[in-house]
């Protein structure tokens, strides 16, 4: 049998511009706007297949405009370098310029060379446009837009910024949604009573909609973790640059930045305290991202109680009837398999594995730099991402469309000895197991077993045994 050939398309640049730096001359492709220091990490780190996420792209982008403008207030940038740096970074923020950050997260663990992708794209980009204004100005990517800062302060900054947003923008409104649905079934199923199960065993009953109920307070308690969780990101280490003492960086430009990205974002940040911890410290992000799994897990109990409870139809609990997504088995005609509730299974997985990587990379800050940054933040950006993205599908696929199967809800109630923990105020707890025993042993139903006994009348058992008192609802 012949190997399969697995073939890495070369990249073949027919026109190019010669770009130098501190190294010498290098080619780069004459339609992309990145520097010398760019073109080199990405012939320098061709390593796997994940790229900087675009989400990273855009709050980078709002950082380098609220640099500007914070040092032309402060008098370090001039009108014209700003207002043209500040359209470069709009460009970037409309999309326009898509293509031109091409780097793999498998880089420097500063992030530098993103940063410097970053500077040099829009340096070159606020050329562009300051000419097309009649303006003749140089833009220098380190002199001009990385002004004030250092790829070691404007990574966690970045990093903080993009997880708040992400997490307020997009994964909250996701946990509101199934949260709603969630609730408008616990509504409408709350007068179905069912078994409980514990240990994977009969317990007392519940309601349908009791049990719902709680999957969707998992939501919204995770959402009130989360809260809390992202007012640690409010404190940013723009300010601190290289190690922390904020070299070449006015001492005002970290609380003026924090105001800046604050009015472009939308959202509250404010100047961290102590600048060596932010630049060195990843906890507050370990603290995020553990919220993050927390909700994970939750949805993994979640989508397996659905899948469970929906086993069958008619050999397993069969108490749920989810809705037929595809035609299921590729051999088993008629089958509907739990697909969208497997899906969450599999995003909860990653999010668990991404929190491993998210809390060890976190531990390696040797001294005043953690060099693990790219991999902390593509990992806490998939996250948010995967688990938005499952919560609408989950929810729109599955929740939305989910009914009783009222038939062998009520079998299934009315099949469990364990109900006989209604008659141990009456009859005590060992004379409550020995009539489960009988009816288990003499294939009697609760009821004959405890009249037969003598330890109760068929009217005590039925005024005792009501299932919507032993659920709570009366």
């Amino acid at each position: 049998m012949q190997a399969v050939r697995f073939i890495t398309r070369g990249r073949y640049v027919m026109n190019y511009r010669t770009e130098k730096d501190s190294l010498g001359e290098i080619q780069v492709p004459a339609d992309k706007l990145w520097g010398a220091q760019t073109q080199r990490s990405l012939e320098n780190f061709q390593i796997g297949t994940e790229k900087i996420p675009q989400e990273l792209v855009t709050v980078f982008a709002y950082l380098k405009k609220a640099a500007a403008e914070t040092n032309n207030k402060l008098g370090n940038l001039d009108d014209v370098r700003t207002r043209a740096i500040e359209a470069a970074c709009d460009e970037i923020l409309a999309g326009h310029l898509d293509g031109n950050f091409p780097l793999a997260v498998w880089m420097t663990g500063s992030g530098t060379q993103f940063n410097m992708n970053m500077n040099e794209v829009i340096a070159k980009k606020a050329v562009q446009i300051a000419v097309a204004g009649g303006e003749s100005i140089t833009v220098h990517p380190n002199d001009h837009v990385n002004r004030s800062q250092s790829s070691n302060d404007v990574f966690p900054t970045a990093m903080h910024a993009a997880t708040l947003c992400l997490i307020e923008d997009r994964l909250f409104p996701a946990m509101d949604r199934l949260q709603s649905l969630l609730e408008k079934k616990a509504e409408e199923y709350k007068d179905i009573v069912k078994i409980g199960r514990t240990h994977l065993q009969d317990a007392t009953p519940l309601t349908l909609g009791q049990e719902i109920s709680g999957w969707a307070r998992m939501i919204e308690r995770n959402r009130e973790m989360l809260v809390q969780g992202c007012e640690f990101l409010r404190d940013l280490a723009a300010g601190g640059t290289a190690v922390g003492t904020g070299i070449n960086c006015p001492n005002e430009f970290g609380p003026l930045f924090a105001e800046e990205l604050s009015r472009l974002t939308g959202k509250v940040f404010r100047t961290a305290k102590n600048k060596f911890h932010s630049l060195t410290s990843k906890d507050e992000l370990v603290v995020a991202h553990g919220m993050l799994k927390a909700l994970a897990c939750d949805l993994m109990k979640i989508a397996n109680d659905v899948r469970w409870l929906a086993s069958g139809p008619r050999c397993g609990i069969g108490e749920l009837i989810i809705p037929a997504n595809e035609p299921g088995s590729s051999i088993m005609p008629s089958k509907v398999n739990p697909t969208q509730a497997e899906a969450v299974t599999m995003v909860a997985a990653q999010v668990m594995g991404n929190d491993a990587t998210v809390g060890f990379a976190a531990s390696q800050g040797n001294f005043e730099l953690n060099v693990f940054m790219p991999v902390m933040a593509y990992n806490m950006i998939q996250s948010i991402r995967l688990l938005t993205d499952v919560m609408d599908s989950f929810g729109k696929h599955c929740i939305k469309g989910l009914e009783p199967n009222r038939e062998r809800i009520e079998e299934n109630l009315h099949r469990s000895l364990i109900l006989v923990t209604g008659l141990v105020p009456l009859v005590g707890y060992d004379k409550a197991c020995s009539i489960a025993k009988k009816a288990a042993s003499q294939g009697l139903t609760l009821k004959e077993a405890a009249v037969e006994s003598g330890l109760i009348t068929a009217e005590e058992y039925d005024a005792r045994m009501d299932v919507r008192k032993l659920a709570g609802l009366e």
